[in-house]
């Protein structure tokens, strides 16, 4: 029966049509230049490097003539893979015959306008006197793009300058401001996530907003939720929190109000389901579909919408769709997800903007409720023809995109800017960013992607943001840090080890070696991820691993000022008068002239990493997903070597990993002198301190585990696995494995991980006593209804404006490639009536779940709290992480996962103290998602049970309501 439901909330789709009325992807056959066009660059954003790329490949195929011997040969490698994909293609096209239909998410119209919350009431009716002002052109100017490196940020829309709009500058990232100058690198996504610090995810977010105002930029592409994590070998999950919807969802949401916090508008993304790299866009494996991600309707809520739900409640400015299809629609034209979902049941106030060329159709996403384009160009990467822009205009004049609509969109982007402050001038100086994206030098042109004629101005004014953010940096490093094992021998001291502990390791090696050793306490320090490698900015958008390992690459990396390798910071904290160190910082063994030092070594340091990133790069054999969950460059195999010969097989080894996820560690964790491992995840520019910090025990290890670590890759099921090879024209990747996904899988079928997610050691220990429930509400199944709007949209005239206000102005001089919103001629503009999607004309019933930001404010509710009482019983004072997780009542016809995390506290304890944690439990919290009532229902009968401990599976108290 849970099935059968599943099945009536399956969501189809049928809105995907351009201004003509036909599907714009359905160009199967193009040419070898047509294909340049559409595949290079092919990110998100893609760096400079890629576009220069692009640049010099049409170059050579328009030099051909010439006879150009670099021509020739760039030409001759494009044919020859031109060439294999086609051969590819062919094969694809013989194989599935017929493509999956389009369109399996139910039609979802009209898009709801935003202005009902009380919250925003203030920012729409300062946005609708600006608006009522605006001409078409400014209207259309403000929802588009001026096209790729058209700006000098990633993203940058149009003015309305008469009635004193600014250009919107948008940037890069989940990280840090991506390709400024003076900025800082901080912990990646699943480091603070692993950190399970509220405190720290909010002063992360702040710092961040403060350096991304510092530099001029207005809107945020960060934080990142989506991926979730579904696949431990995805690509970009290291951008986001943790492969839990709740953990992701109040990690997301602190990240927002600390990002907005300093008036910049943060961007909550990529919305939704968009869980790998592999054929994450059209053409990008000689495919002419992205992939389709098909979920059920209580999937996508229980867990892939669930934290955008945490953002929006949070106030968040702004939403990105993502690239991929969701039941064979592409994201940023579903009307069912971004009307029915986003803006009607979470109540999102903000602005629906594309990622950088996900946008697929006109009208069709402007029907669907897309309001702002992005970079602007249209299917090809910049071509400077738009899919809006002038044919917004046009489709406006011919009536094919209602004014209405158009109008809405306009007012969500300007209530934003108000809602943020942005039109305090002295916060937000009306100017550009005072950095480039695209040149390192002092003086550039304002639109490096045109090829028009453009004066010389200042575009990198150098201006440090960094303040004191090293801290903070430096704090979630070490509070990201997860002490996976340790069997007495951390922490180590400066000296090496302490006197009694260095007593009776001289002693064990002696009695297995026969050696004596005396004198200095001899360290061994082995493996490429210690080391500067070629420094932290060697490759491109980071997309290479080598050197210790401080992030991932792609979009949501940055240019780091520094990074602190951690034998940097051993060589100059340990102290040399009693400790003697040796470096072998290569994946490689020692040298054979080094065997007998190696045979000396009282303590060996192993480092090893795995990268991942976004898959319009490939390194080595990383292709954006990780091939498989190993250590990369021989990590395993360099573990093992240093284990077997460090002090003659018998001295200590710790080891270090820095890594985008979940690595299998089966070759050596069981080891008998691997006595301790570290995971420090990605930990941004000040890695070796943080590090330090907690290998000398000046920072006692509290991080636990975002994700579960399994024994295999086959561990985490059918569902954890990414799609390397397309079954079909259109890639289509079931999540049949539907809510069990990570630790939830794991639970489900009795899996032993070997390392369960939540967990963390420390170097003291905690007892948790005296659970204690307290009703507040009482059980009911449906929440309160949906209460009516605390605000009343805006209110425009709906006629369609003069053609006239489409026109170029007089004497105006554009710039090639530079999306205006002009045409040079309205005459052949007739109105008439448009195919509209099928569907259009039933207006939906609004959801039981909405009402406001975040949904019906019933489901934000605390109904039940949850205290147990925490004591430090160890020898240190130290952080602890106790974690509540829910186990539903039975219920007929519904399936629960055995446990699902719904509380985490952290906190500080000093030695012998005690104090309470805290655990409240919203109505949201104790519902599932109820595909026949469409709203989110609560057992009423029954007992939930809540299991309080330190991990998923170490779960010490039991309570019940």
């Amino acid at each position: 029966m849970a099935q059968d439901q599943s099945k009536q909330g399956l969501l189809r789709e049928t809105d995907r049509l351009s201004e003509d009325g036909t599907d714009p992807d359905r160009d199967s056959d193009i040419d070898a230049t047509e294909y340049l066009d559409r595949e290079l660059p092919k990110s998100d954003h893609a760096g400079p490097l890629l576009a220069q790329m692009k640049r010099q490949q049409w170059d050579c195929i328009r030099c051909l003539g010439r006879r150009s011997r670099c021509c020739i040969g760039t030409v001759a490698t494009v044919i020859v893979l031109w060439i294999l994909i086609s051969a590819a293609g062919t094969f694809l096209y013989k194989k599935y015959q017929e493509e999956p239909p389009y369109g399996q998410s139910p039609p979802w119209y009209p898009s709801p306008k935003g202005g009902i919350a009380k919250s925003w009431a203030g920012s729409y009716e300062k946005a609708a006197k600006m608006v009522g002002k605006m001409t078409l052109a400014e209207k259309v100017n403000i929802t588009t793009g001026t096209g790729w490196q058209m700006g000098l940020a990633v993203g940058t829309n149009g003015p309305a300058v008469h009635v004193g709009f600014p250009q919107l500058q948008l940037q890069d990232g989940p990280l840090g401001v991506r390709f400024a100058d003076n900025i800082t690198a901080f912990p990646a996504g699943i480091t603070i996530g692993a950190t399970w610090n509220r405190q720290l995810m909010y002063a992360r977010g702040k710092a961040h907003g403060i350096e991304a105002r510092g530099k001029g930029i207005n809107v945020l592409l960060g934080p990142c939720v989506g991926p979730l994590g579904r696949m431990p070998a995805g690509g970009r999950n290291w951008e986001g929190f943790g492969a839990d919807p709740y953990l992701q969802g109040v990690a997301g949401a602190e990240t927002v109000k600390g990002i907005q916090s300093e008036g910049v508008m943060a961007t909550i993304k990529h919305f939704v389901a968009n869980e790998q790299e592999h054929f994450r866009q059209p053409w990008e494996w000689g495919l002419p579909h992205a992939i389709s991600t098909n979920v059920d309707d209580r999937t996508l809520h229980e867990l892939y919408a669930w934290p955008f739900a945490d953002a929006v409640k949070a106030g968040v400015a702004a939403a990105m769709c993502s690239y991929n299809m969701v039941n064979n629609s592409y994201a940023c034209a579903n009307s069912k997800l971004l009307n029915g979902i986003l803006k009607d049941e979470l109540g999102f106030q903000g602005f629906i903007m594309s990622d950088w060329l996900a946008q697929r159709s006109g009208v069709g996403s402007a029907l669907a409720g897309l309001d702002m384009t992005m970079p602007g160009d249209g299917v090809r990467w910049a071509n400077g023809e738009s899919l809006w822009g002038p044919e917004l205009s046009r489709a406006v004049l011919n009536g094919s995109v209602p004014v209405d609509r158009l109008n809405d969109m306009v007012t969500r982007i300007v209530a934003a800017w108000y809602q943020l402050g942005q039109d305090d001038e002295a916060k937000f100086p009306r100017q550009p960013p005072n950095f480039s994206s695209w040149t390192n030098d002092h003086m550039g042109v304002m639109a490096p992607g045109s090829h028009s004629p453009q004066d010389k101005v200042v575009v990198n004014q150098f201006v440090d943001v960094q303040a004191n953010h090293s801290v903070i940096t430096r704090v979630v490093a070490a509070e990201g840090t997860v002490l996976l094992k340790n069997e007495g021998l951390l922490p180590i001291t400066r000296q090496g080890l302490d006197a009694s502990k260095l007593k009776t390791r001289r002693r064990d090696l002696e009695e297995a070696t026969g050696k004596r050793q005396s004198g200095k306490f001899k360290i061994g320090v082995f493996g490429e991820d210690a080391g500067p490698g070629n420094g932290p900015n060697h490759c491109v958008d980071r997309a290479c691993n080598q050197g210790t390992l401080g992030s991932g690459w792609g979009s949501g990396a940055v240019d780091f000022p520094y990074l602190v390798s951690p034998i940097e910071v051993l060589r100059k904290q340990l102290d040399n008068a009693r400790v003697e160190v040796h470096e072998y910082l290569t994946n490689k063994p020692p040298p054979a002239d080094d065997k007998a030092v190696v045979e000396d070594l009282e303590l060996c340091i192993v480092f090893a990493s795995a990268d991942s990133g976004e898959g319009y790069v490939t390194w080595d054999n990383v292709k954006g997903d990780r091939p498989d969950l190993n250590l990369q460059g021989g990590g395993d195999d360099l573990i093992v070597n240093v284990a077997s010969t460090c002090g003659s097989g018998s001295g200590d080894v710790i080891v270090v990993i820095h890594a985008v996820g979940p690595v299998l560690m089966e070759k050596w964790i069981e080891l008998p002198n691997v006595k301790a491992v570290l995971l420090a995840n990605l930990p941004g520019q000040e890695s070796g301190n943080a590090l330090a910090d907690v290998l000398f025990g000046d920072t006692n290890p509290s991080g636990h585990l975002p994700y579960t670590i399994g024994k295999s890759l086959s561990d985490f099921g059918p569902g954890g696995q990414v799609l390397y090879v397309p079954n079909n024209v259109v890639p289509q990747q079931d999540f049949s494995e539907g809510l069990y996904i990570d630790y939830r899988y794991f639970d489900q079928h009795d899996i032993a991980p070997r390392f369960e997610f939540g967990f963390g050691l420390s170097y003291t220990s905690f007892e948790l006593s005296n659970l204690r429930v307290a009703s507040h509400r009482p059980k009911s199944r449906l929440p309160a209804p949906r209460p009516s709007p605390a605000a009343t949209p805006p209110s425009y005239p709906t006629t369609i404006p003069p053609k006239s206000e489409a026109l170029f102005p007089a004497d105006f001089r554009s710039l090639e490639k530079y999306i205006y919103p002009y045409l040079s001629s309205v005459d052949d503009i007739e109105s008439g009536r448009y195919p509209y999607p099928e569907g259009y004309d039933t207006a939906q019933p609004l959801s039981g779940a909405g009402g406001d930001e975040g949904g019906n404010p019933d489901l934000w509710a605390i109904y039940v709290t949850v205290t147990v009482d925490v004591k430090n019983d160890g020898p240190v004072a130290g952080a602890v992480v106790p974690q509540l997780y829910l186990e539903y009542p039975a219920k007929e016809g519904v399936e629960f996962p055995v446990r699902v995390l719904r509380g985490f506290d952290k906190l500080y304890i000093g030695l012998g103290w005690s104090q309470e944690a805290h655990f409240g439990l919203t109505r949201r919290d104790l519902s599932y998602w109820d595909v026949v009532e469409q709203n989110w229902v609560m057992v009423d009968e029954g007992q939930y049970n809540f299991r309080v401990g330190f991990s998923s599976r170490d779960l010490v108290l039991t309570g019940s309501w």
